[in-house]
């Protein structure tokens, strides 16, 4: 570990949320010109610790020093203020102003002509390796140009601590390449950057130091990048050694279960794509490339304005109209907490959420059967606690897919469309979801959405590559000369 004195030191901090300790005792160093992966399980307490630092949570006891001196912070403008700013997941900036003008937006200075604003803007993005256009709007650039106005914000309020949150769940290939660099050059200058992410090629490939919480306490004896290695980080993380990787054994498609041709809606552009019984079509994209229009006009959300979509062979308009409760479509959206599951509501009634005709006899609900049934998936998918009475909101995000996984399995459908099932899950996480998902495409045909390549490559049979609401090619998974063509492809170069 690097022999100066930490820019931020965390002593003690611990936070507790009732009986559950999201924090407990935390002590750790932050240092300049560094980059410090923050890893664990979900519930593992990375985001709170964060947001302690970033000013968004207040702890329950403990001390945040910067440059030795303790600070406490009672908002984000106070933690800015202090030289610590966190660049989120979901980015913060108004679509319709300029790159220039989100920089400067609410910032407490002198006004500045427009020119000015873009000279100081350019000049700070040449500075660190962040390329963009300072006068272009916000809703013409990509997720990754826009991520880049994120830390230039930071950037202009002289931000000495920069955090990340899983900063490469909405870039290409090739924007988290420039976004590596940039992190690399911030560090050179000085700056101390910290990242949570869930993917240990990152960490390993980026990170100088790495922090693993598991429970809401760090676990000794870390080491830096140098002398440790992805299956140590793995094993230390879930306590258990963990291999990130699952058998995909071929199945000979059979009968077609949906098929979408020329399908046009707002934000999709001519779709055509079929998915089989026995296979997984993943498409891939950059977030914000129709994708969820897809998901929406295929899972009954939003009609199809031009174009035809049939699922089991028949047309949208019947299949919505006269939709059983199982044995045809379901649905894992990305949203888990939000159209997956009710939070204040318990397992059983979860449960119930999509499978309730399946428990009535006339206008009776046999809660009771349903609560046997919601005990025995809970226990087959290894669901953590194994208790029917507590709420969707007492479970981790592992957890919580797993019981989405569990009620829709349970309804044996033919057609699965997974929305980013594994987005934010950590490391046995993902690998339980792998397996579920792969031994569903027995019995259905699954349309997986993800930005997730390393996901896509590890399930799919067949990839559509999505860019400005178009697919711009469908492939096989084996197809390698595709295959080195994709983040060109994501970007919007023709196949």
């Amino acid at each position: 570990m690097n022999g100066s004195p930490p820019v931020v030191r965390l002593d003690g901090i611990t936070k507790r949320y009732g009986a559950v300790a999201a924090n407990q005792d935390i002590r750790l160093d932050i240092h300049s010109g560094r980059i410090h992966a923050l890893l664990g399980e979900n519930g593992a307490g990375k985001s709170t610790l964060m947001g302690i630092l970033s000013g968004m949570v207040q702890p329950d006891s403990g001390r945040i020093l910067i440059d030795g001196q303790p600070r406490a912070f009672r908002s984000a403008r106070e933690a800015i203020t202090a030289g610590i700013g966190m660049v989120y997941q979901h980015f913060m900036l108004v679509k319709a102003m300029t790159v220039a003008e989100n920089v400067f937006l609410g910032y407490p200075g002198v006004l500045l002509n427009r020119r000015r604003m873009e000279e100081t803007v350019a000049q700070l993005a040449r500075r660190f390796g962040l390329d963009i256009d300072p006068a272009a709007r916000i809703g013409t650039l990509s997720m990754g140009e826009r991520q880049r106005v994120e830390i230039l914000k930071l950037l202009f309020r002289d931000s000495r601590v920069l955090i990340f949150d899983e900063p490469t769940s909405v870039l290409t290939p090739r924007e988290s390449e420039h976004l590596f660099d940039a992190l690399r050059r911030m560090a050179a200058q000085g700056k101390a950057i910290v990242f949570i992410t869930h993917k240990l090629d990152e960490v390993m490939a980026l990170s100088d130091d790495i922090t693993i919480l598991r429970r809401g306490s760090v676990i000794e004896g870390l080491a830096t990048t140098a002398v440790t290695s992805k299956h140590e980080l793995a094993r230390r993380m879930v306590g258990r050694d963990v291999l990130l990787q699952v058998q995909r054994e071929p199945y000979e498609p059979r009968q077609l279960v949906l098929r979408v041709d020329g399908l046009s809606n707002a934000g999709l552009r001519d779709i055509r794509l079929e998915v089989r019984q026995g296979e997984i079509l993943g498409v891939v994209g950059v977030a914000g490339n129709g994708q969820k229009p897809l998901v929406e006009a295929i899972c009954g959300l939003t009609a199809p304005a031009a174009g035809v979509v049939r699922i089991l062979g028949e047309d949208w308009h019947r299949f919505y109209t006269h939709r059983r409760w199982d044995g045809n479509l379901a649905y894992i959206p990305e949203d888990r907490r939000g159209l997956a599951t009710c939070r204040n509501l318990d397992l059983v009634d979860n449960f119930l959420l999509t499978t309730r005709q399946g428990f009535c006899r006339g206008p009776w609900l046999l809660r009771r059967r349903a609560t046997r049934k919601a005990l025995r998936l809970i226990r087959d998918f290894a669901i953590q606690p194994a208790d029917t009475r507590i709420s969707a909101r007492q479970l981790s995000g592992g957890n919580l897919q797993k019981l989405v996984l569990a009620r829709e399995f349970f309804r044996r459908p033919r057609l699965i469309v997974a929305e980013q099932p594994t987005q934010g899950l950590d490391i046995a996480a993902i690998q339980d979801v792998w397996n579920l998902l792969l031994n569903a495409r027995k019995a259905a045909g699954i349309l997986l959405i993800t930005g997730d390549l390393t996901e896509a490559l590890m399930l799919a049979d067949r990839l559509a590559v999505m860019s400005a609401g178009r697919i711009v090619d469908t492939f096989p998974v084996d197809d390698a000369d595709k295959l080195d063509r994709i983040g060109l492809m994501m970007a919007g170069s023709a196949a």
